[in-house]
């Protein structure tokens, strides 16, 4: 039975919060009808799970939200890889599971 799917969510965290959220978190911005977005998830999805100890935190981007423009995002999907609300990395659109994983990998596991 495949996974359910997890939704971009509205309720965003505050630029205040992602900087004060410890240990290793992947922000994916984008909506849910996004196409790009729709093609990417199953990779982004894949490698997650390779890597449990990494919060996941699908946010809504649109015009208007604000931690999009707090982290400059201009395209979806827009994967940024943070560490105790520092970004290590980033992903725009990324093509299969090596980019996300090559923006995972810059997360240090149970920091």
């Amino acid at each position: 039975m495949p996974a359910p799917v997890v939704l971009y969510s509205e309720a965003a965290p505050t630029r205040a919060e992602v900087d004060a959220m410890a240990g290793p978190v992947l922000l994916d911005f984008g909506t849910n009808w996004c196409g790009f977005c729709q093609r990417a998830q199953p990779a982004v999805d894949q490698m997650l799970a390779a890597h449990p100890q990494v919060r996941h935190v699908k946010v809504e981007d649109g015009p208007g939200r604000a931690l999009g423009r707090a982290f400059k995002v201009k395209l979806w999907p827009t994967l940024i890889a943070v560490q105790d609300g520092v970004e290590l990395a980033r992903v725009v659109r990324p093509a299969d599971g090596q980019a996300v994983e090559e923006v995972l990998a810059r997360l240090t596991p149970g920091a």
